[in-house]
């Protein structure tokens, strides 16, 4: 018999999850100053938003709740990611939370319970209060003590039924996007003096996780968005290109967590970090699980002599993309070669949570369903690759789908579309997609083979 593409071989015991931020789904925005993040500051510049959109009423999330946890338990998903948001919680960056914002989180968090679905939320996804960054923002080291204080308002409220959490998502983005190169918040341009803003999220994120565990909480971990990086050429000055590249967007950020200390940095000519005596220990004995964010492998080239950033990132050749363009290619077994590099550079690795995985691709705005069979085939691909992955020893443990609804995608606005669900952003009406019934489908197969296996123990 063929096997069944559509239906990936997953090995016994794979945790299933779906995820949302808040800032792209909730909607209900502050109108005032207090309480704003980078990103309220970031889609008000000329021309940063691609069509124009702000993140109100993006699902409604924020008044609606009880559609989408209805829609989790739909799926039969293991655990929701959420998000919390830092300046929603902590309008200021600094003094109490808002009891309204934690009224609604711990409201969340209940409703997920009832419906059997467990509660994993991140602290950071990208919201930092807009105060929080007129001080510097990841620039400062302090800001790790102000992110460790907003970390305890939340545990005071909801480390009673909340186990796992996620810190930081996605620190590479903010710093590479955000404070590099500018294409996201706050949009600075430091190019390479924006590394410090790696170290001081690190630092947060193992500060927070610290004050997590006194509350009660059993496991704390983050999550990076992690790329394949290939060189375009099989030549030396690409080969170089790209192993400075995998450096910057992986390596500075895992090896800290996974190895107690930064690759060499110095030697390439690049900023030292600004490590405080017992930083890197501390940083180092932080993560009970470690998460990977995972889209597309990236391409790259030698750059021309005299630019400002010493490699060019390039299509890859020869597959096909997602509704991003070229910037997006799709590669699924970049996935597995990516996660069995990660555990042969790192044999003791901990469980492996992927954090997101997941695609756009372009679709109606209006909808009463859609056959996204471009969604439903990159999914199987990546799940196939996890599969190879985990039978070559990586401790995986999760797969989270990237997500569970459309919604305001950033820079992108509503132009792009990653969900499961449909969402009518006129109407808010949800519709789930063929992609919603083909991922309840494959959960509630696996957990009867989970099941079958474990009677005939």
């Amino acid at each position: 018999m063929t096997p069944d593409p559509r239906r990936p071989s997953v090995p016994v015991g794979l945790r299933w999850a779906a995820a949302t931020s808040a800032f792209q789904i909730e909607g209900s925005r502050p109108t005032g100053a207090s309480g704003r993040s980078i990103w309220d500051d970031f889609l008000e510049r000329p021309g940063a938003i691609v069509d124009g959109t702000t993140a109100d009423p993006a699902c409604d999330s924020f008044r609606r709740p009880e559609a989408d946890v209805e829609l989790a338990a739909g799926l039969g998903i293991d655990r929701y990611r959420f998000s919390i948001p830092w300046a929603r919680v902590q309008p200021d960056g600094i003094g109490p939370g808002d009891r309204m914002a934690l009224d609604h989180y711990s409201r969340l968090v209940d409703l997920l319970l009832d419906a059997g679905v467990a509660p994993f939320p991140t602290l950071f996804h990208w919201e930092m209060p807009s105060m929080v960054e007129a001080n510097g923002g990841w620039l400062e080291r302090d800001t790790a003590e102000r992110f460790a204080d907003y970390a305890a308002i939340v545990a005071d409220r909801l480390a009673d039924r909340v186990t796992d959490w996620y810190t930081l998502n996605e620190p590479a983005m903010t710093t590479l996007q955000g404070y590099a190169v500018g294409s996201l918040a706050p949009g600075r341009q430091l190019l390479f003096d924006a590394l410090p803003t790696v170290h001081h999220q690190l630092l947060a994120h193992a500060r927070a996780a610290s004050v997590l565990r006194a509350h009660g909480a059993a496991r704390v971990g983050l999550t990076n968005n992690h790329t394949r990086v290939l060189p375009l050429h099989d030549t030396a000055e690409d080969r170089q290109a790209a192993g400075l590249y995998d450096l910057l967007h992986n390596r500075v950020f895992s090896e800290p967590l996974l190895a107690g200390a930064y690759p060499e940095l110095e030697a390439l000519g690049l900023p030292a970090m600004p490590v405080h005596d017992g930083d890197l220990e501390v940083i180092g004995g932080s993560i009970d699980f470690y998460g990977i964010n995972f889209y597309n492998p990236t391409t790259v080239t030698a750059a021309p002599e005299a630019g400002p950033i010493p490699f060019d990132l390039v299509p890859t050749p020869g597959v096909p993309v997602t509704g991003f363009g070229p910037e997006w290619p799709i590669l699924p077994e970049a996935l597995r070669d990516l996660l069995i590099d990660l555990h042969r550079r790192h044999p003791d690795l901990p469980p492996v949570a992927i954090g997101e995985n997941g695609a756009s691709f372009p679709e109606p705005s209006r909808a009463a369903r859609v056959e996204d069979t471009e969604r439903i085939a990159y999914l199987a691909g990546h799940i196939a690759a996890l599969s190879e992955a985990m039978d070559a020893g990586v401790p995986v443990e999760e797969y989270t789908v990237w997500s569970l609804l459309d919604n305001w995608e950033w820079a992108d606005g509503y132009t792009q579309r990653f969900g499961l669900v449909h969402v009518d952003f006129e109407t808010g009406e949800r519709t789930p997609k063929a992609s919603y019934h083909w991922y309840r489908d494959l959960i509630a197969s696996t957990r009867a083979e989970t099941t079958a296996t474990a009677a005939g123990r």
